[in-house]
C-alpha cells in the first residue's frame, strides 16, 4: 500500500511549482531537430562575454585537487569580498548561487505563523523559499512594474520576519534610488530582516542605483545579497555571496550546507573579482547591447520596461507565448514571463552583438507572420 506523498508534503511545499529554468540549447535542439549551432539562447541572463580568462586558469589550477573537500570557510574568497567591500570577514556568508542566500535566511527566520513581503513580478525564488518552509507571501501590487515600497512598507506586521527586495528587479529590470531605499530602511521594524537582493548590480555601476553596502553599517536589519553568476560570468559554478552583521552570518552559518561552495567555484571567483577588465567589457557590450535591443524594439512599434540589468522585458502588445513559440522555431530562445504576472511580456537576455541582431530579425519575422 503506497501512500500519497504528495498530500504527505508540507501545505506550502504542496503549492509549489517547481522553478522553471530558461530552455537549454541542447533540449531545443533535440525537440526540433536544429543544428545546435545555430541556436541563440537569450534566456538565462548569463554573460555573453564567456568567463574570465583569469578564472579559467584558476580552474586549470585547480583541478589536480579535486579528490579534496573545499576548504569549507572559503578564507580566501571571503577575504577577497571583505576587502572589496569594506566590511570583516566574519560579515560574509557564502552560498551555492545568491539562490543559496536566499534560502538560508528563509530557513533561518521563516515558519508557520510567519510572513515574508516582496513585490508583485519579483523574482520567482522568493515565493519559493518562503511557502517552502511553511511562512504566508505577503505579495505586495507593482507599481510601474516596480516595488512600490511605501505599500510594501504597510505590509509588513508583528508576524513578518524578512522582506526581500531585488535593486533592479528580475525579470522587470526596474529599480529604486537611494533615497527611497534609506527612507524606506529608516522605517522597516528592527525584527524584520531585509534581504536587499543586488545580483545585477555591476552592471549598474556609476548609475543613479545606490550601493547597498553604503546603507549596512547604518542598518542592522540589512543584508546584501550578490552573485559571480551575472556580471561575472561564472553562472555554471553557482557562487554567490551575502553581507550582513556578524550575527545574522553566523545564524545564516548554522543552518549553511558544509562544503555548498565548491573548489572551483572558490578559485573562480577568486580570479574573476580580481579581473578589472573583464568586468568593465562586460558593462560595455551589456550597454551597447541594451541599445541596440531598444533600438530595435523601438523600429518594430514596441515599447518595453527600462531596465538596469543585462536583460530587457518586451511588450508585445498580445499574448507572448505565441511569439515565444515562433521564435524557438527560428532557433532563438528567450524567456516568457506570464508566471509572474506578464503574460504579454518577454524577457530578454543582453547577447553579443550578433546574437542581438539575430533575435530581432527572427521577432521580426515573427511579428510579421502574425
Amino acid at each position: 500500500m503506497s501512500g500519497d506523498f504528495l498530500a504527505l508534503a508540507q501545505p506550502g511545499v504542496q503549492q509549489l511549482s517547481p522553478y522553471v529554468p530558461g530552455k537549454p540549447v541542447d533540449e531545443l535542439a533535440r525537440e526540433l531537430d536544429i543544428d545546435p549551432s545555430r541556436i541563440v539562447k537569450l534566456a538565462s541572463n548569463e554573460n555573453p562575454l564567456g568567463a574570465s580568462p583569469r578564472a579559467l586558469a584558476a580552474i586549470r589550477d585547480e583541478l589536480a585537487e579535486l579528490t579534496r573537500y573545499p576548504d569549507g570557510n572559503g578564507f580566501a574568497l571571503k577575504t577577497l569580498l571583505a576587502e572589496r567591500c569594506g566590511v570583516e570577514l566574519d560579515q560574509v556568508t557564502l552560498g551555492n548561487g545568491s539562490n543559496d542566500i536566499l534560502e538560508l535566511v528563509a530557513r533561518a527566520y521563516l515558519a508557520p505563523g510567519l510572513n515574508a513581503v516582496f513585490s508583485e513580478h519579483a523574482f520567482a525564488v522568493y515565493p519559493i523559499v518562503t511557502q517552502a518552509v511553511g511562512a504566508d507571501a505577503r505579495v505586495v501590487p507593482a507599481k510601474a512594474w516596480g516595488h512600490d515600497l511605501p505599500a510594501m512598507l504597510q505590509a509588513i506586521d508583528a508576524n513578518t520576519r524578512v522582506v526581500f527586495i531585488a535593486n533592479p528587479n528580475n525579470p522587470t529590470g526596474t529599480w529604486f534610488g537611494a533615497e527611497a531605499l534609506d527612507e524606506f530602511l529608516q522605517d522597516v521594524p528592527a525584527h524584520v530582516l531585509v534581504v536587499l537582493d543586488e545580483a545585477y548590480i555591476e552592471y549598474a555601476e556609476g548609475s543613479d542605483l545606490p550601493d547597498g553596502l553604503d546603507f549596512l553599517a547604518a542598518y542592522p536589519n540589512l543584508l546584501v545579497s550578490r552573485t559571480f553568476s551575472k556580471a561575472y560570468g561564472l553562472a555554471a559554478l553557482r557562487v554567490g555571496y551575502g553581507l550582513s552583521t556578524p550575527v545574522v552570518a553566523d545564524v545564516l552559518n548554522r543552518v549553511r550546507q558544509p562544503f555548498n561552495v565548491n573548489s572551483l567555484a572558490l578559485a573562480a571567483a577568486c580570479a574573476a573579482l580580481q579581473d578589472a577588465d573583464y568586468l568593465a567589457e562586460s558593462r560595455r557590450l551589456n550597454e551597447a547591447g541594451m541599445q541596440q535591443l531598444e533600438a530595435g524594439f523601438l523600429a518594430l512599434g514596441l515599447s518595453w520596461i527600462p531596465s538596469k540589468g543585462n536583460f530587457i522585458a518586451v511588450d508585445l502588445g498580445q499574448v507572448a507565448a505565441p511569439v515565444f513559440q515562433g521564435l524557438l522555431r527560428e532557433g532563438v530562445i528567450v524567456r516568457p514571463v506570464a508566471n509572474y504576472g506578464m503574460p504579454n511580456h518577454l524577457r530578454i537576455t543582453v547577447g553579443l552583438p550578433a546574437e542581438n541582431s539575430r533575435f530581432l530579425e527572427a521577432l521580426t519575422k515573427v511579428l510579421a507572420r502574425g
